[in-house]
This record gives structure tokens, C-alpha cells and sequence, in this order.
């Protein structure tokens, strides 16, 4: 019996899906996959070809370069202190409101975002510093913990994101287009935190006292200790947006920046400084292990012509570009349950973007809407990777208690997501003033 080029496509999908119900790394069930489904199809001959130019192709991809030199800036943004110093500025924006400390938390994840591009970093950094600080002033750990859950998720939608550059690639769409595109949304979000948190704190009074008083001098030197932040952001990002620098340019550039901050400082010794290159090499080539799998298995789902049959079938049933999006929103929410961010964004787009494209969909527009779905798996049951970074920190808060807290700030990202469907300018706005139709 000879199986169709489809048929082969869907047994090659539903093995992927039970080898990562079985926890297997994502790498590995892309690279298998890949590489069997293609071999199936076209043969061992050329599936070895494949694989064998696959690593080739990435590493020597021109695109992919920013990703170590983000993955750097932000890590020696972290060594140099630079969180605790936008938390306390952060906090002096709030005063003494109600809760200022959880606003504080968003506020300062969202900055901090703006310069490590990394949604797990922000959130393990931020409750260090955050979480303490909230216990210390009789918090509730489900309002500290959800706050900094729901934070840490702007450093992958607050340009420079790792996200929005493997999109880019995968998708062949430009990264100063998405980082344009991913702004504006980003602040609305962080507003929408900032209100959910606010809402928690009306209705639970008890779970956040007011914020401690501050002598303006203070205020002010806690406000002027932001600097660094503002300019690491306005140099890097908004070299991009001026176009002073590409993207691998001002992550270059960036990455010196703050290393130049933090030697003048004295906060980056040579242990401090070896430990940062480390771990920025142990990212990078976690996340380039996953990027080339990625595109072996991106090989496999064109030549087995999967985004076709789904047009096709699309078409057949008479679903509306509306329907459709609903449709694509309520499966990435369903895999987040399942998946971690960077897995789940290389396994669908190959699949899904061709039939978003042809239903009508800006591929710019499509990839913010991808971000900000994959950001609720990071804080929803049951894998949630920022609550188990954020459990791992402190042990002592039970993890039903921070699901508990992050569940209300769950509603935040469902409104962006209404919000751009109906207004999709929030995202398109600045990527057309920028750089044109």
C-alpha cells in the first residue's frame, strides 16, 4: 500500500506530537521527525543532504547573528545590577498607591524586557528582587508572584525579542519590522497588567498595603538611577527604528554598552564576566540546536505539502478569515499547555502561515498575534515555564498558590488579542511609518 504525500505529512504531525507528550526534548522530536518524514518522501539520499546542509544554512545565516549579542547584552544588564536599579525606579513612579510594589513589578519587567529579549531571564531575575521586597511589605505571595509571572512575559513581545528574530527567519520576514510591529502592543500590554493587578487590589484589599513614602531626593535619584536602561533601549532599539544600525549592528553595539556600564561600575569582575559569556554560550546554542531542527522539519512539512491541504480543506468547509484566526488562537492556546514558547512557534508557523497569508493576514501582523498567545502558555497550567522559574527561586511558595495568583492576569492577553483582531493597526502602525507599505 502506498501512502500519500499527505498521508505521510500527518503521520509525521501525530508522531511529533506523542514524542513531545512523551517529553522529549523539542530539538529532538523536530530533528527525528524532520528527517524521517523527508527521508519517507524523497528518499535517504537526499534527506542526508538535507541534514548535513541544514546546520550549514543557520549558522551561516547573516540574520541569526543578533541572537548571541542579545543573549549577551542582556546578561550583562543582569550581572550589572541594572534590575534592581529599574525596580526601584519603578517604584518610585507608584508612590504610596495601593499596591505600587505589583505595578512596580510590571513596570520594571517590561523595561528590563526592552533590554534582555527574553522572557524566562526577566521573570527568574525580577523575582529575586521583586518577590522579597513585596514579602517584606506583607504582599500576598499570589499578587507578588503573579505580578512578576505576568511581567516576565513582556521581555518576548517588548522589542529586542529572541522570538520575533527565530519568527523572522522562519517566517523570512524582517526583523525591524517585527520589533516596530511588537512596541506598541508591548506597552498596551504592560498597561493591561498594570489594570488586572489594579482590579486584584480593589477586590482584595488586604493582599497589598499601600507603598512606603519617599523625600522627593530620592524619588529622583531612584528615577535618574533608570539611565542605563533608557539609554541601552534608545541606542540599541532605537538605533533600528532611525536606521543607524541593523539589527545584529545594534545588538553589537548594545552588548558593549552594557558592558561598558558595568566594568565603569565595578559590577563586572572577571568571574562575573566569564560566567555571563558562558551562559550566553550555553543559550545560544540551546536555541541554534532548536532553529536547525527546525528548519529539517520545516523541509519535511512543505514537501509534504501540509500547508496545501489545509488551504484546501479551509476552503472546502467555508471557514471565514475570522473563523479561521479564532480557530488558529484557541489551538496555540490548547498546544501552550503542552509546549514551550520557542518549540511552539517553530512546529506551527511552517504550518500555519501559508494558510494565514492566504486568508489575507499581514505575515507582520500574524506574528505579534503568535507572541502574545505563546506569552499566556508561559504563565498558564499546567507547563507555564515562567511559574516553575519563578517556583524555583522560591521554593517556599507552593506552585497551586502562584497558578492561583497568575490566573487573573490571564485576562490581559485575551484583550490584546480582541484588540488587535478588531484594530490591527496597533501593530501595523509603526512597521508602515517606519519603513513604509
Amino acid at each position: 500500500m502506498t501512502l500519500s504525500v499527505q498521508m505521510i505529512g500527518a503521520i509525521g504531525m501525530l508522531a511529533l506530537l506523542a514524542m513531545i507528550f512523551l517529553r522529549v526534548p523539542v530539538a529532538i522530536c523536530l530533528g527525528t521527525v524532520g528527517f524521517l518524514g523527508y527521508a519517507a518522501l524523497e528518499g535517504w539520499a537526499r534527506a542526508t543532504k538535507v541534514i548535513g546542509a541544514a546546520p550549514f544554512d543557520i549558522a551561516s545565516g547573516y540574520a541569526l547573528s543578533v541572537v548571541p549579542l542579545f543573549v549577551l547584552m542582556g546578561e550583562l544588564a543582569s550581572a550589572s545590577g541594572m534590575s534592581s536599579r529599574l525596580f526601584a525606579g519603578t517604584k518610585s513612579m507608584f508612590g504610596t498607591l495601593r499596591g505600587s510594589l505589583a505595578y512596580a513589578t510590571i513596570g520594571a519587567n517590561a523595561a528590563f524586557g526592552a533590554v534582555c529579549g527574553s522572557s524566562v531571564a526577566s521573570a527568574a531575575t525580577m523575582t529575586r528582587i521583586c518577590v522579597p521586597e513585596m514579602r517584606r511589605n506583607n504582599y500576598d505571595d499570589r499578587l507578588s508572584t503573579g505580578s512578576v509571572a505576568a511581567g516576565g512575559t513582556l521581555g518576548i513581545l517588548i522589542p529586542p525579542s529572541l522570538i520575533f528574530v527565530i519568527y523572522a527567519v522562519i517566517a523570512q520576514q524582517s526583523v525591524p519590522r517585527l520589533f516596530a510591529a511588537g512596541l506598541l502592543p508591548g506597552l498596551v500590554l504592560t498597561a493591561l497588567y498594570i489594570a488586572a493587578a489594579a482590579v486584584m487590589v480593589k477586590i482584595f484589599p488586604a493582599w497589598a498595603p499601600r507603598g512606603e513614602s519617599e523625600t522627593w531626593p530620592k524619588r529622583m535619584r531612584n528615577l535618574m538611577g533608570m539611565w542605563e536602561f533608557v539609554l541601552l533601549f534608545t541606542v540599541s532599539v532605537g538605533g533600528i527604528y532611525a536606521g543607524l544600525f541593523s539589527p545584529t549592528e545594534a545588538a553589537a553595539v548594545g552588548a558593549f554598552m552594557a558592558l561598558l556600564i558595568g566594568a565603569v561600575q565595578g559590577k563586572l569582575t572577571l568571574p562575573v564576566l566569564v560566567k555571563c559569556f558562558t551562559e550566553t554560550v550555553k543559550t545560544t546554542c540551546m536555541l541554534f540546536m532548536i532553529i536547525i531542527c527546525a528548519m529539517i522539519f520545516s523541509y519535511f512539512v512543505v514537501q509534504a505539502q501540509l500547508p496545501e491541504a489545509l488551504i484546501g480543506w479551509i476552503k472546502s468547509v467555508g471557514m471565514s478569515p475570522l473563523a479561521l484566526m479564532i480557530t488558529l488562537i484557541v489551538t496555540y492556546i490548547v498546544l501552550g499547555c503542552f509546549l514551550e514558547g520557542i518549540g511552539l512557534v517553530l512546529i506551527t508557523v511552517p504550518v500555519f502561515l501559508p494558510v494565514v497569508v492566504a486568508s489575507g493576514y499581514d505575515p507582520v501582523w500574524f506574528g505579534v498575534l503568535v507572541v502574545v498567545v505563546v506569552e499566556m502558555g508561559l504563565i498558564h497550567p499546567p507547563v507555564g515555564m515562567n511559574l516553575f522559574v519563578i517556583q524555583a527561586q522560591v521554593p517556599d511558595i507552593p506552585i497551586l498558590s502562584i497558578y492561583k495568583g497568575t490566573l487573573p492576569f490571564l485576562v490581559s492577553p485575551l484583550v490584546l488579542i480582541i484588540l488587535l483582531l478588531a484594530f490591527p493597526d496597533i501593530a501595523l502602525y509603526l512597521p508602515r511609518l517606519l519603513y513604509g507599505t
